[in-house]
């Protein structure tokens, strides 16, 4: 290679997700003089919210969230990447999944990003407070409740993650969000959830419901007044020492009606543009990312939760991270896969507010069920309007 070439990426705003990220492509970078890759960061919820071929029409590769699969599936916004990475390497990530990580980036028998980094819903506790006053963690739903009641607990109220809380307590009730084509859930479980959220909900503060789960683990780490979240999406860089003014760890959730909860996926993938001028460059440079010594390494030591689940069975990352990676690997093992059909990003985008107005204040559940109702059936007429 002689001629030098530039990759422009775009990821989120978080040690996470930023300095992980950078730390590969300055290596890649010395393994690869010829090559330079400059990453640039967005928040947390543009992360979440801004469309795909807007980002792939400015940057070659893109650290994305998986439900936008299905989008990538209908418009070819980003390269299929079973097609120009090697198949013992995509072979590797997918018997080394976490979860349903490798899965979630699949859509009409295609890889459409690589599962770099693996994340769910788990609980987090300040363990010097709990022990400091002789207190024992909640065990069951019914625990966390009482515990809220007290002040104590924190968790992450915006939007996204309410609706997030809503497919998990669906889910552990025995029933599955969106596998009909006409409503998002049964009555009979729809409003039990909804119930089970309004009595945790009830007992929140109001800063809760202006939090994302960075702002709930800041919360945590810089005061002392929440002891425990009961499911936020899990960051290792809260439980390392010397990252926050105190550490939290992380562990599996509480249990409902004797069935530990069932969160909802979530972690990032990493695509490449279909308008990258140089995808051969951009896919060799995805495979550094994506394998297991790097994962375990540059990346993890730099901030990065790896996707790679023996980066997972690892002794190094459990040993910097209070063993988070294992005690929470069966959280992620059993959690839910959300859907990724074309027109969920609308669902997504607008179902959450509502949900949270009724954990803050209450009202009628069942007219909340029916308007859900109505934007489940407007998304799934949204691949009609393209």
């Amino acid at each position: 290679m002689s001629d030098k070439v530039t990759l422009r990426g775009i990821t989120w705003d978080h040690s996470r997700g930023f300095t992980s990220i950078v730390a590969t492509a300055q290596r890649f970078h010395e393994l690869n003089p010829e090559v330079e890759i400059v990453w640039e960061k967005r928040s947390l919820q543009a992360f979440a919210d801004e469309p795909l071929n807007e980002l792939a029409a400015r940057y070659d590769l893109l650290v994305i969230d998986h439900p936008w699969a299905g989008f990538a599936a209908r418009t070819g916004e980003v390269v299929a990447l079973n097609e120009v990475l090697s198949p013992a390497f995509i072979e590797d990530q997918r018997v080394n999944s976490v979860g349903h990580s490798f899965e979630s980036y699949q859509y009409d028998g295609k890889q459409w990003a690589l599962a770099i980094d693996a994340a769910t819903p788990v609980a987090a506790a300040r363990m010097d407070l709990f022990e400091n006053a002789g207190r024992a963690l909640p065990k069951t739903y019914e625990d966390l409740l009482a515990l809220a009641e007290e002040g104590k607990v924190a968790v992450p109220g915006i939007p996204q993650d309410t609706l997030m809380n809503f497919y998990m307590i669906c889910s552990t009730l025995g029933e599955d969000v969106c596998l009909k084509e006409d409503e998002v859930i049964s009555r009979e479980t729809g409003l039990k959830a909804l119930e089970l959220l309004r009595a945790l909900g009830k007992n929140m503060s109001a800063e809760s419901y202006e939090a994302n789960p960075i702002r709930v683990f800041e919360m945590m780490t810089q005061t002392d007044q929440y002891w425990y979240c009961p499911f936020a999406y899990g960051y290792t860089n809260y439980s390392r020492r010397g990252y926050a003014r105190k550490s939290l760890k992380f562990m599996d959730m509480v249990s409902l009606e004797g069935q530990p909860l069932i969160s909802t996926i979530g972690g990032t993938g990493l695509a490449i543009s279909a308008q990258c001028k140089n995808v051969e460059i951009a896919a060799k440079y995805a495979e550094f990312v994506g394998c297991p010594e790097t994962q375990s390494g540059i990346f993890f030591d730099n901030g990065g939760q790896p996707g790679h689940r023996k980066s997972w069975l690892n002794t190094h990352t459990n040993a910097v991270t209070q063993d988070f990676f294992k005690d929470t690997l069966p959280t992620l093992d059993r959690a839910f896969l959300r859907p990724r059909y074309f027109g969920h990003m609308y669902f997504q985008d607008r179902a959450g507010a509502p949900i949270r107005e009724f954990m803050m204040n209450g009202g009628n559940a069942e007219e909340l069920l029916s308007q859900l109702n109505d934007l489940y059936k407007e998304s799934k007429q949204q691949e009609q309007l393209v």
